[in-house]
Order: structure tokens, then C-alpha cells, then sequence
């Protein structure tokens, strides 16, 4: 179980990297309370190195869809796969999803590559509170 003040912590750390990416700090995860997060009602998945929370990735299931709701690392820990691996498990421990959703600023170019490097296809774009760009990406189970 991770614990949700090193969760918000991580949180705040991972998107504040991408506010700067994509021009904006009106994003909620930077907005969002402790209360918040700790009722969100997603489940999550974190990767420890050191005794360090370097990444973790939420998600709801719906039906048969594993919709992703956030994709955290840290910085110390950029550019080591944590979020590819993280991905991969999660797609490992629910094997009954058909498809997978997930949503990122459209001007994080790291987090579009990924997502495409991981075989999801970009569904389109949303404009969404100030002018906020938001990628969406789905992926169908091969299952």
C-alpha cells in the first residue's frame, strides 16, 4: 500500500516537470489536496528503488477498460523506463482489460513518445479549462 503523502508527494514533483513542458501550472494534479488524492478512488502501482518512491501510475477499471489516471515519476529518477516498466506491469496484473486510456498535455513530447513507443494510438485532442491541451491515447489488449 503506498502511502498517500509520499504518493502527493511524488505527485507534485513529476507534474511540476510537466507544467514546465507544457506552459501551464493550472493542471489539477498540481492543484490537488491530500483529502483529494487519498479519496480519489484509483488504485495505484508504485515502483521503489532505495527505499524511494521513484514512480507509480493509477488507474480505474471500467468494464473492460483499465482508464489511466495519472503516470508519475521523479525526477531523480527520469530516464530509467520506470514509467514503460510500470506500464507493463500494469498491463500484466489486469490481463482482463480490453483496452487502455490514457490522457497527457499535448505538449509533453516525453510522455507523447512514450505512450506511442507503447503502442497507443493518439485518439485526438481536447481543450479543456484555461486552454489546456490534452493528448487522449488508447491501446487495444492483444489478448
Amino acid at each position: 500500500m503506498l502511502c498517500t503523502a509520499t504518493v502527493l508527494d511524488l505527485q507534485r514533483k513529476s507534474y511540476k516537470i510537466e507544467a514546465e513542458l507544457i506552459g501551464t501550472e493550472e493542471i489539477p494534479p498540481l492543484k490537488e489536496t491530500f483529502e483529494e488524492l487519498q479519496n480519489c478512488g484509483e488504485n495505484f502501482l508504485g515502483c521503489y528503488i532505495g527505499g524511494k518512491l521513484a514512480g507509480a501510475v493509477s488507474y480505474k477499471k471500467e468494464d473492460a477498460v483499465l482508464d489511466i489516471h495519472r503516470v508519475m515519476v521523479h525526477p531523480d529518477f527520469f530516464r530509467r523506463r520506470i514509467a514503460a516498466k510500470l506500464m507493463a506491469r500494469l498491463e500484466q496484473q489486469e490481463p482482463e482489460h480490453l483496452e487502455i486510456v490514457v490522457s497527457t498535455g499535448a505538449a509533453n513530447m516525453p510522455a507523447v513518445k512514450l505512450y506511442e513507443k507503447l503502442g497507443f494510438e493518439r485518439q485526438g485532442d481536447v481543450v479543456v479549462g484555461d486552454g489546456l491541451v490534452l493528448a487522449n491515447f488508447k491501446k487495444v489488449a492483444l489478448n
